[in-house]
Formats: structure tokens, sequence, C-alpha cells
């Protein structure tokens, strides 16, 4: 139930959509009683002979079938406005709570597994905010409006209609009460299969290298029938729940017509006031039956709820007001005794102290799980440092506004990750008012200039999904002029320049070594060329800085990164 009040408080947003959606529906509910009404005059006035308000009653009768259908067409167009209203608030609300999530939450998530929530799971929340208000409320409105109505024809054939309620209910509440599991199940399965599937999609390069289409294909298989059981679990207790209200429903109405064609013939009503009963009970046990309908969304709604508030409930990085200017950085960097771990009992980062003052480059070197980039991650924040001390500039950064902080750092990686549009799309999101020249320059420090004027549509190319279209070394340079124009007083290079050929490299290298003499920079790579003329070395090696110097001093020490340069790790 808690799960259903939060997501009723949307509702409370759009209280004018809500109140014409729900008028409508009341309105044409209303409408109902009509009918069975008209029904029973006019066979009345045919059994007494009369045919003088024949054609008035059908009239009557046209003109409430026409205004519900009107009634209902403007419900329709009010209800689709609403719930869209609704959807597009419950969506923007989950997806910029996924965007202020920490880095290490998306560590131990699969990105299918988000997207089913954002897109499938809201939509069946949805179906609980607008489905089940609007229809619950006119149902239960209709059961009242025509409980009166019978009970205005005769008393006690009314309170025998009502006999099979308690049935209902009873049922209504078992089905209840054993629906969160089920429901739960199949919410799980399927976004057990859309984090396959996206996996898949992602790297049906390398399925296709390995040849692994069958196997993959057994796998998807295998979670798609998870899916298929845990829907038919659902579906064969529906298929047992359902029939099983309508037959309650029936037997109230085949008891309705034995006592009432008693009635009749004991003269306690008339044929037409019987034929209007009849009429009417229809219209009691139908809403019922949609209640039941209304309780299957409800607790399908309610398990997608779960999912969707499970990620609103998680801790997100504090909100912060925007600065009013950026931050003034010089780029002095220190770090202080710095330990990180991802879990508890397993330290990644210890006792981790260096000081880079501003124009300084620091690089860090060590074998591959050394702890390299997590050094460099604590920086921009992307994680939270467990003890110790950070400084930019000597303000510590967890004193700074977390987006002028990133803002100051800028970072390149070896996984050079370009989004699904046009060259200039991607390099105009490091700087969204560059101009074309600007652009331009970026590229040819990049020494991107020479490929990207070679495409038929020059920097409106398209680049596929994930930079597809381009080659591994073509995607590096332009991540490199993207980060050329965002001109960040820090600069962090993770690889940068591991995925170019060794001319490229020096030209690349010649530009950086240009741009970093006023920056303060982070280079982490296995190229001794991007290494050796750096300001500091520092050697890590499980966690630790074991080594610090330059490349002179270091080669003469004769320790580990001496060994790493004849092994060729630093190339």
């Amino acid at each position: 139930m808690k799960t259903v009040l939060r997501v009723f408080r949307y509702l409370r947003r759009y209280p004018g959509w809500a109140a014409g959606t729900l008028l409508c529906a009341l309105l044409s509910t209303v409408l109902v009683i009509v009918f069975p009404k008209v029904t029973q005059l006019l066979i009345d006035e045919v059994r007494e002979g009369r045919s003088g308000r024949i054609w008035t009653l059908v009239g009557w009768a046209l003109g409430a079938f026409v205004a519900r259908d009107l009634l209902n067409s403007v419900r329709i167009l009010l209800n689709n406005s609403f719930e869209q209203k609704v959807i597009f608030d419950l969506r923007s609300d989950l997806y910029s709570h996924i965007q202020r999530l920490p880095l290490r939450w998306f560590d131990n998530r699969s990105t299918g597994d988000v997207m089913t929530r954002v897109m499938e799971d809201v939509n069946a929340v949805e179906r609980v905010l607008i489905d089940g208000v609007e229809q619950g409320a006119v149902a239960v409105l209709q059961v009242i409006i025509v409980a009166a109505m019978l009970f205005s024809y005769h008393p006690s054939l009314a309170l025998w209609s009502l006999t099979p309620i308690p049935l209902l209910a009873g049922g209504a509440l078992a089905y209840t009460l054993t629906a969160k599991l089920r429901y739960r199940g199949q919410r799980k399965a399927s976004s057990a299969m859309n984090a396959l599937l996206h996996d898949n999609l992602a790297g049906i390069r390398q399925i296709k290298t390995y040849v692994r289409e069958g196997e993959e294909h057994r796998r998807f298989n295998s979670f798609s029938s998870a899916l298929q059981k845990a829907t038919l679990v659902v579906m064969r207790i529906w298929a047992i729940y359902n029939p099983s209200m309508s037959l309650f429903a029936s037997l109230g109405t085949t008891l309705v017509v034995a006592l009432g064609a008693q009635a009749v013939l004991r003269h306690e009503m008339s044929v037409g006031d019987l034929a209007g009963f009849l009429l009417l009970s229809g219209f009691l046990y139908e809403p019922i039956g949609r209640l039941h309908q209304l309780n299957q969304i409800l607790q399908a709604g309610r398990a997608a709820g779960e999912r969707v508030f499970e990620i609103l409930d998680e801790p997100a990085e504090p909100d912060e007001a925007p600065a009013a200017k950026p931050l003034a950085v010089a780029g002095e960097v220190e770090f202080r005794n710095i330990c990180f771990s991802y879990r508890p009992d397993v330290p990644v980062l210890l006792d981790i102290t260096l000081h880079a003052r501003p124009g300084e480059t620091v690089a860090l070197v060590g074998e591959t799980g050394a702890g390299k980039s997590t050094v460099v991650q604590m920086l921009p924040r992307f994680y939270e440092f467990d003890s110790g001390e950070l400084l930019l500039d000597g303000r510590p950064v967890r004193e700074l506004p977390r987006a002028a902080l990133r803002e100051a750092v800028g970072m390149v990686t070896q996984e050079s990750f370009l989004f699904n549009g046009t060259l200039r799309d991607n390099l105009v999101f490091g700087r969204r008012d560059a101009t074309d020249a600007a652009l331009q320059q970026a590229l040819a420090t990049a020494n991107a200039d020479g490929f990207v004027s070679r495409l038929p549509e020059g920097l409106d190319t398209l680049v596929g999904e994930r930079g597809v279209k381009l080659s591994v070394g073509e995607k590096q340079r332009i991540a490199i002029a993207r980060m050329l124009l965002k001109d960040p007083p820090v600069l962090i290079l993770d690889e940068a320049t591991a995925s170019v050929d060794t001319e490229t490299e020096r030209q690349i290298q010649q530009a950086l070594e240009r741009l970093m003499q006023k920056r303060t920079c982070f280079v982490i790579a296995h190229r001794l060329s991007t290494v050796r003329n750096a300001d500091q070395i520092l050697v890590l090696d499980r966690g630790r800085i074991v080594e610090r110097g330059r490349h002179a001093d270091l080669q003469a020490l004769n320790g580990i990164y001496a060994k790493l340069c004849r092994n060729s790790d630093l190339r």
C-alpha cells in the first residue's frame, strides 16, 4: 500500500485534468441507469396497450447513449493527456535521480535492468495511476447507483442480488494477498532478459568474432523461457481467478431470475420491473468484474512501482545550487593519506600522498590493477575516499560544489565514448558555444583535422552508436579534441594515447605538451614516451605508492619502475 500511495502523489500535480477525467467518467456512469428504466417503462406501456410514449422513451434512451459516448470521447482525450503528463513527470524524476546517483551504484547494475525500469516499469505504474483511479472510482460509483435503484424496485430481491458480493470480495482478497511474489518474479525475469539483450547487442562484434551466435541464442532462450514461465504462473492464477468471479456473478443473476419470476407471479412487481431489474443487475456485476481486472493491474503496477521507487530511494549525490561563476583554479592538487575501498574488506588505495603544483605533470605507472585509475577518479569525486584529505588549491574538494569541481577537471580515457550523433554533436559536448573555428582548432591540435576533412559530410558525419563508424584511433582523437574544447585547468589522461599509432601519438603528444604548460596533468600510460618527461613519476603497487621521482632517478633505483621499463610495460 505504501508504494501505491507514493504513486498517487503524482496525481496531485494535475488536479484539473484529474477532476475533468473523473467528472466525464462519473456523468457517463450515471447515464447507465437510463436504458434499464426506459426498458421497464416500455414493456409496461406495451403490456397495457398504450403507445403514446413509446417514441419519447426511445428518444430518451437514444439521447442517453449519445451523451454517454460523447462524454466517453472527451474522457478518453482528457485521460490520455493526463496519463502522458504523469508518465513524463515520473520518468523525468527517475532519470534525473539516476543521473545524480554515484558511480558506485552503476558498478553494481546492468544497463538493461535500468532501462527496463525507466521504460516498462514506469508505464506499468502509470496504469495504476490513471486506470486505477478513474475506472476504480467509476466502478464503485456504478455499484452504489445501481444498488440504490435495485432497492427502489424490490428491496428483498435487491438483497438477494447482493449475495455474491462476499464471495467476490473474498476471492479478490485471496488474489491480492498472493499476487506480490508472482508479479515481482515476472518483472525480475523481464528485466534479466532485457539486460542480456542489451549486453549482446552492445557486444555483437565479440559474439561474431568468437562465433558464439548459437551459444548466445541458447542463453537468450533460457532467459526468455524464465520470463515465459513467470508470466504463465501469473496467467494460470488469473485463469482460475477471473472465471471464478464471473461464475459467482452469474449465480447472482440466476438467483435474481428465479426469485424475480416468483415475485411477478405473486404480483409483487410487474414484468417491466423485472426486465429493468435484470438489466440493472447486469450493470451491478459488470463493474465488479471490472474491479477484478483493475486488481490485476494494481498488483502488476505495485510490483513495477517497487522497482521504480527502489531507484528513487537510492541515496543520490547531494543537490547543490549552481555556482554563480566557474571556480578560479590554479591547479594545485594534494592527496594526503587517502585510503579507499570498493568493499569494506577489500582495500584498493592505501595511504596515497602526493603533491602536484600548478602546471606540473604527474605520471602514474604500475601493473594492471595497481590502483592508478582509481587514484585519479578521487579528484572529480566520482568515488568518495574513505579517509584522508584531498585538496584543490588548498581547499578540501568535499567543500567545493561538485559540478564546479568537475567543470575544472577534464578526463580522457582509453575507451573513448562517442554519442550516437554527428561529430559536431560530440565535439560541442565539450563546449556548447564553440564556433566552427574553435572546433577546427581543437581538431587540428588533436591531429584529427586530416581524417575529418576527408569525410563526405565533415563535422556533420554520423558516427554511429558508441562511434562505431570510426576507428579506435579516430575516436581517441575526437575525444581529445572534445576535452581540448572544455579547456580544464586540471587534466587527467588515462591511457589517452594508447590506441594510436606511433606517429600520431608523437603529434598528439606534442600538442598535449603545449596544452600542459599551464595545466596540472595526471597521466596514466604504458608507454615510456608519455611519462619520461613528467615532473613526477609515481609507481603504484597493490594500492600503495612504492616509488616516486623523475625518470632518470627511478631508473637508477633499479626497482619496480626500472623493471617495468625493461619488460617493455613502459615501451
